[in-house]
């Protein structure tokens, strides 16, 4: 007996994604939505919306990590925190440019900023009560060419 297409994706999803992607982009448009594993594209399309929001949330926790070091440790700034802050703000706002994300990082700025404080107590060894209590800054004031100008005055 001949199996069809249809009855081989689950099994291509289990062994191969990126092949299933590339069959269920083809069938997309071929216009055979009825052929399409729906139970996987759902599965897939939630891992895909949970891994961007994931991916936010590290972004903005290390951006802030970094900023609260250069302000709290002047004396020890170097180029590698510098560095590390322009390339999180430069990814974070990319990823920030679909509203949805962006609508997620203000939702999620004040669970970033105490991971941000975590990490930075651990990494520098400073005392909780150097911190506010709540995130002193605003998502844009974070994603701004200026965050660490701002930083410097802090």
């Amino acid at each position: 007996m001949i199996r069809k297409t249809t009855d081989l994706l689950p099994e291509l999803y289990e062994a191969d994604e990126t092949a299933w992607l590339d069959e269920m982009a083809e069938m997309t448009e071929q216009g055979r939505y009825n052929e399409l594993d729906y139970a996987h594209l759902g599965e897939y399309l939630a891992d895909m919306a949970r891994s961007d929001r994931r991916k936010v949330e590290s972004r903005l926790a290390i951006l802030i990590a970094h900023v609260l070091k250069w302000v709290h440790q002047p004396d020890k700034r170097t180029s590698s925190w510098r560095g590390t802050i322009i390339v999180q703000r430069h990814k974070l706002i990319k990823l920030l440019k679909s509203g949805v994300l962006r609508n997620h990082a203000e939702s999620v700025l004040g669970e970033a900023y105490a991971d941000a404080v975590g990490m930075t107590m651990e990494e520098t060894g400073l005392p909780e009560g150097r911190f506010s209590k709540e995130c002193p800054y605003t998502l844009g004031q974070l994603v701004a060419p200026e965050v660490l100008d701002d930083a410097k005055n802090d």
